[in-house]
């Protein structure tokens, strides 16, 4: 009786254990191992009425994957188990589905050079490091704080290549080294390396028409000796009579009588300066090569100089006179000919976008984009600039230099500044990005074309116009045209030593800029006590810290950085526009005085409300809000005026309105969306 009770439990607890199929008892026990089993199959059958049910209560810690998977089977698990599954699984797509959507609706990020102005460094004027009297990379490099403190994100450094310096660096001599006068390429490496760690790029000028007559290429050139015999434009000719009548950018003829090679050579510019041959497939394989060179040591984008006198018709006919009356003898200045054969050539936009190519190669780096800009002053035929642009199919340049604002002091006034916006936006092809210009190292700084009482009133203009504003150095603190007592320039009589004098940075010796007391070179203007950065920077009323606050406001603000730019009103005193981004309450309204002292009604722009507050002003003045019907501006005031509404002018006057790209600001999710139609 007791072995059968034993028997009986040892079965229980052999059910209840994990059962091995592959273990067999000793052949001597078989036929006891047989009855065995079969004892326990009736005792189980009779204690547990269900064979392999765990009737454990509770689970417990431990507990065998089998006896788990009795439990995950219950549908108080199984529901919620499967219900959170799901759950996940629509989240996940929905997750999915949103980003594309949001990717498929939003406008494109914009990029570095669309992000700040650009910011202009003439290096012999910038910042002397050693003491010489001319600036250098080394001294730039001291003063790259300048430029974050003015929320600059991009610079462009006029040439510093190896130069004899007859153009003060546009004539190159080697384009892969640096003149000593600025350093050395290990400064420059410096330099550049500095820059990018503190968030900033770097643009070159690039001079592709000529080189200097002290290249290698051009004395190899001279000598017949190939491969270099027509990297230039050779042709018969005599001392005393030029192939035609080609008159050239400093005056007198393009061409030059040369003894070594008993032949002339062709110069758009100084005779020093001889055009290189760009119907000549190896002059454009070298000049890309030197493109590769900086793009691979990690420079930005490039300024490229005097693109329109790359190529030059072949059959050398002579350009036809403005004046016809005039006699052909006396016919020495660019201004005096038509020139359909030296300016813009077929041929000189594909060599162009073959560049652009060269610099997406480069730009497939996540946050390296490699940014060009051309320079061409094609004056009345603003078509030729557009074209530069590049076509709804082919990229050229990322914008053309646009110096139509340069034209602002010929008249100024409200309506001379509309009409010179106008022109570029009108012009300007359907989705591109504008640029304005208002000073550089050609052209006399705006400060004295148009006077110093209106330098606040264009900074505003310059930094609340769409798209990307550069300015040359100096502007930010109101520098001035300077009479130097010695002439440096070769242009002589048109000298623009003017605009080049050295930058002034405290009141100090040399104005900050050097610390050579053998003079610098060129002189300082005399007002640098009274015009500098330090001086400025501690005044909140300054010229520089009205132009901080613009640049820092652009850059914060959607409705300036990328939205909507509409005219509102212009007549010979004011020039006002609006800034608004559809989805966003918040808009601005710009009124600059051009001319006198007046009182702008403004209440028939219905989408105006009525008060409107005054969120920067180029003037001190006490008065935080205006109405629309009632805005009082002084000679040279600009007023930047912030209001918020729901009304969007564009929608009802599309011919006074113009945008880069639509976009729409939803406020939910702080995202932009839908570029294709209106919110």
């Amino acid at each position: 009786m007791s072995s059968t009770k034993i028997t009986n439990i040892d079965a229980v607890e052999l059910q209840e254990g994990i059962q091995n199929a592959a273990f067999h008892e000793d052949d001597d026990d078989t036929s006891d191992a047989s009855s065995s089993r079969e004892q326990q199959a009736t005792s189980v059958s009779v204690t547990r009425p269900e064979e392999n049910e765990y009737t454990q209560i509770k689970p417990y810690a431990g507990m065998p994957k089998e006896v788990l998977m009795l439990y995950s089977r219950k549908a108080c698990y199984r529901v919620p188990r499967e219900i959170i599954f799901w759950l996940i699984i629509a989240c996940t797509l929905a997750l999915i589905a949103m980003t594309i959507t949001i990717v498929a609706l939003s406008p494109r990020c914009m990029s570095w050079w669309q992000l700040s102005p650009v910011y202009q460094v003439y290096p012999r004027s910038f910042k002397d490091s050693n003491a010489d009297g001319v600036g250098d990379l080394k001294g730039i490099k001291e003063k790259l704080s300048h430029f974050e403190y003015l929320n600059i994100k991009a610079v462009w450094i006029s040439p510093f290549y190896k130069s004899p310096m007859r153009d003060f660096g546009y004539d190159v001599e080697d384009f892969r080294q640096i003149d000593p006068i600025f350093g050395t390429m290990e400064d420059f490496d410096e330099l550049l390396a500095s820059m990018h760690d503190k968030g900033l790029k770097l643009i070159m000028d690039y001079i592709p028409n000529h080189t200097s007559d002290k290249h290698i290429w051009f004395q190899l050139s001279r000598n017949g000796t190939e491969p270099y015999k027509d990297y230039y434009i050779w042709v018969n000719c005599t001392r005393d009579k030029p192939p035609n009548n080609w008159v050239s950018v400093f005056g007198n003829s393009t061409w030059e009588y040369d003894e070594v090679r008993q032949q002339c050579y062709f110069h758009q510019f100084l005779k020093e300066q001889p055009d290189l041959n760009y119907r000549n497939p190896r002059v454009i394989e070298e000049m890309t090569d030197i493109i590769h060179f900086w793009l691979k040591k990690g420079v930005d984008g490039f300024r490229m100089d005097a693109v329109k006198h790359m190529l030059e018709a072949a059959h050398l006919r002579n350009e036809p006179q403005v004046d016809t009356d005039q006699d052909p003898s006396t016919v020495d200045t660019e201004f005096e000919l038509y020139h359909d054969y030296t300016y813009t050539q077929q041929g000189l936009h594909e060599i162009l976008t073959n560049w652009r190519i060269d610099l997406d190669a480069y730009s497939r780096e996540p946050g390296r984009y490699r940014f060009m800009v051309v320079e061409c002053y094609d004056y009345e035929e603003i078509d030729k600039t557009m074209r530069y642009y590049g076509t709804s199919y082919v990229t050229e340049s990322d914008f053309p230099f646009n110096f139509y604002l340069l034209y602002l002091p010929d008249d100024l006034s409200g309506n001379q500044a509309k009409s010179l916006v106008h022109l570029w936006m009108s012009n300007m092809p359907k989705g591109k990005w504008p640029n304005w210009v208002v000073g550089n190292h050609d052209k006399p700084r705006i400060g004295s074309s148009a006077g110093t009482e209106y330098i606040r009133a264009i900074n505003m203009l310059l930094l609340t116009l769409p798209g990307t504003p550069t300015t040359y150095y100096g502007e930010e603190i109101g520098m001035v045209n300077v009479n130097v007592s010695v002439i440096q320039d070769p242009f002589g009589h048109n000298s623009r030593d003017p605009q080049r004098t050295p930058m002034q940075w405290d009141d100090k010796l040399n104005a900050g800029f050097s610390d050579s007391e053998n003079g610098t070179w060129l002189d300082i203007a005399p007002d640098y006590s009274t015009v500098n950065v330090e001086l400025q920077q501690a005044d909140a009323h300054s010229t520089v810290s009205q132009y901080r606050a613009l640049s820092l406001l652009r850059g914060a603000e959607l409705a300036l950085s990328r939205g909507w730019f509409c005219f509102v009103w212009s007549d010979v005193n004011v020039f006002a526009y609006l800034r608004e981004l559809d989805g966003l309450n918040k808009a601005f309204l710009v009124v600059l005085n051009f001319g006198e002292d007046t009182t702008t009604d403004l209440s028939s722009v219905t989408e105006l409300p009525d008060t409107l507050t005054v969120h920067l002003s180029t003037v001190p003045i006490s008065q935080k809000t205006f109405t629309k019907s009632r805005i009082p501006t002084s000679r040279g005031q600009g007023m930047l005026l912030e209001y918020s509404t729901n009304q969007r002018f564009h929608l009802n006057h599309a011919s006074e309105c113009y945008v880069s790209e639509k976009a729409c600001y939803l406020p939910a999710l702080d995202i932009l969306y839908n570029k294709f139609s209106s919110c």
